[in-house]
């Protein structure tokens, strides 16, 4: 594809974005970039970990997003007694017909997981067969997950009774961990006229304005999208310096447990390029990877024991890093 055809591309995208943005506000007050950081997980093909208190309307901003995207939306509300089969489905002998399977709700394209951090360890494990290979087992036979495929979870910091924490390779299997905090007064104004609590989801009139073929194709335009050397090696670097903070001389470095994979620098990369799709720019400039650096990397960044006593968190970390390291 020539320059002139992908710019084309972008923009056609871009105005659909707008677009999606604008029907998403009918419902979901304010949270811009909450809102920008689901668009940039969708386009970037990625798994999202929302996190946040009960009521700042994160599972509402899945439900919204799946209705204007025009896809399938699968919810699962997990809880400790979950079992594997709850989600992935079973295969069951029925007398006369033989084997049948019964596809779980994992089968669909938006998949909210709530409160995923109350799943026991061997649901976990099946949802990380599905998020990582995008298909799963049933049985002895193994399923492909419907395209798009979006596992978009919620997880609430508050409670620990009955919750499980998340095994890092799984944490490490979303592409941004968002953070979803309370509502400015003005929007939260504007909340109580509009709740959801007061009326049905049909009665806000949200227009489809995608579909699963449109998503595919976005996604695809996305990954076009240029991105110089001097810009790889700043990515590079600045996952390098999680894990080697002593070599760029990150005080906080003394903070750090263990640093960002590979699949760090991948998520950057991809999610360098999401931006600049939102931004309707052909090209990667260093402020899309600053923009998008905390919400790939706040995950992936294990803080020690003295970070915990000294109250210090990995966005902290990230800021000092971002601070520190220029480009080349």
């Amino acid at each position: 594809m020539d320059e002139a055809e992908l710019k084309k591309k972008v923009k056609e995208f871009h105005t659909k974005l707008g677009e999606v943005r604008k029907e998403i506000s009918k419902i979901v007050i304010g949270q811009t970039d909450v809102v920008n950081g689901f668009l940039r997980g969708l386009i970037a093909n990625g798994h999202i970990l929302a996190e946040g208190v009960p009521g700042t309307a994160k599972t509402l901003l899945v439900r919204v997003l799946s209705n204007v995207m025009g896809c399938e939306f699968g919810r699962i509300q997990f809880t400790p007694d979950l079992l594997p089969s709850d989600i992935i489905g079973i295969t069951t002998y029925i007398e006369g017909e033989g084997f049948q399977t019964y596809k779980g709700p994992i089968f669909a394209n938006f998949i909210l997981a709530d409160e995923i951090n109350r799943a026991p360890p061997k649901v976990q494990s099946a949802l990380l067969e599905a998020m990582q290979e995008r298909q799963t087992t049933i049985g002895q036979n193994t399923y492909a997950l419907p395209v798009p495929f979006i596992v978009m979870a919620t997880q609430n910091p508050l409670e620990n009774l009955g919750t499980y924490p998340l095994p890092e390779a799984q944490v490490d299997r979303f592409l941004f961990k968002i953070l979803v905090d309370y509502p400015p007064i003005l929007d939260e104004e504007r909340v109580l006229e509009t709740n959801i609590s007061l009326r049905k989801l049909e009665d806000y009139k949200i227009e489809k304005v995608f579909d699963a073929e449109q998503i595919i194709e976005m996604q695809h335009i996305a990954k076009q999208i240029f991105l110089h050397d001097r810009i790889k090696n700043y990515i590079v670097r600045l996952v390098d310096a999680t894990r080697h903070p002593a070599k760029y001389k990150l005080e906080s470095g003394k903070y750090i447990e263990w640093g960002g994979s590979p699949r760090a620098s991948i998520g950057i990369y991809i999610a360098a390029k999401a931006e600049a799709m939102l931004q309707n720019k052909t090209h990667i400039v260093p402020e899309f990877v600053k923009k998008v650096a905390p919400d790939v990397l706040r995950h992936r960044i294990l803080l020690n024991y003295l970070a915990q006593s000294e109250k210090v968190d990995s966005e902290m970390i990230i800021d000092s890093i971002l601070k520190r390291i220029k480009i080349p």
